[in-house]
């Protein structure tokens, strides 16, 4: 009796492991589907998606000037613990100087390292996903223009288990939509220009949206804005709510300049977003402003209530 009911438990721990490894095996869905025709690069679209990207907010050196030293190392502060940014830079040693073209796709869209790991979520893949594969070759081959920063970023600094990138697999299950992206024929080559770059190399929803406890984002409210994922601060709504005093217009010049319709300036992360925005064409802006401001209005979580001042002599 006891050894039948020892063999039984046996069995369901043995299906439940090889369940668990069949569902976080990083081959299902990683687009190994995905093949790469032959095509010639073209350069200066890849500098388009590298702005629209945003990449160097992320993985430029920091404290340091020039925003095409893509070195890494800046610290993204998170409730999972510290993600450390990558050296995108073309070195050969501590960047991306060695990948193939279909590792950096995959990389990109399925948020599947060139070793066969899952990578972190920190990395906006869940919205690179949805951009066109032709723009992220251009990206990398852009990407391969620029000067190799020699250094070794250092490793995540994640407790467990947020460290076991197996249990991706299981987040990826559940929070990661690989549909592509699919223009609506109701709307105008703008609007649909702005809704492929918000959603996709533009990856706004990333910040401006609030997560639930395993850090998917909560589909009622993207783009509603709520706490800063780094901890300090609030990421403000950018639906019609947020943005009800704001014309399309006032949208583009603060995607060129910074500067909100009021006179103040952007501020924190955004402002590393804005040296990127900055570089866009002109209709790339404009498009954006346009597709922003056509969101519905959706109510963001409630802010916390400031504590209440001290009292003199309290």
């Amino acid at each position: 009796m006891r050894r039948g009911i020892f063999l039984g438990a046996g069995i369901v721990v043995a299906l439940g492991l090889a369940s668990y490894w069949g569902l976080t095996e990083p081959s299902v869905g990683s687009g190994a589907e995905i093949t790469l025709q032959p095509r010639t690069p073209d350069l200066a679209n890849g500098l388009v998606a590298f702005n629209a990207g945003g990449c160097s907010a992320c993985h430029a050196v920091p404290d340091q000037p020039d925003r095409l030293k893509l070195g890494g190392g800046l610290a993204l502060r998170s409730p999972f613990g510290t993600f450390y940014a990558p050296n995108i830079s073309p070195d050969a040693a501590d960047g991306i100087g060695q990948w193939t073209e279909a590792e950096f796709v995959n990389s990109l869209m399925r948020g599947v390292s060139p070793r066969g790991q899952h990578l972190f979520p920190a990395f906006p893949y869940t919205s690179y996903a949805h951009a066109r594969i032709d723009d992220v070759r251009d990206l990398f081959a852009y990407l391969k223009t620029l000067a190799p920063v020699p250094g070794k970023v250092r490793d995540h600094d994640l407790p467990f288990p947020f460290n076991i990138r197996r249990n991706v697999g299981i987040w990826k299950l559940m929070f990661f939509d690989r549909k592509p992206f699919a223009p609506d024929s109701a709307h105008s080559a703008q609007w649909n220009r702005g809704a492929y770059l918000v959603n996709s190399l533009g990856h706004c929803a990333e910040c401006h949206s609030p997560r639930n406890f395993l850090g998917g984002i909560i589909s009622a409210q993207r783009f509603a804005g709520g706490p800063n994922p780094e901890g300090e601060g609030w990421v403000p709504n950018i639906t019609p709510k947020g943005l009800s005093d704001w014309s399309a217009k006032d949208v583009d010049y603060f995607l060129k300049t910074g500067q909100t319709p009021d006179g103040d300036s952007a501020g924190g992360s955004m402002v590393a977003v804005i040296k990127n925005t900055s570089q866009l064409p002109d209709a790339d802006t404009a498009a954006i402003a346009e597709y922003v401001k056509s969101l519905p209005p959706v109510e963001g979580p409630p802010k916390p209530k400031k504590a209440e001042k001290a009292k003199a002599g309290g």
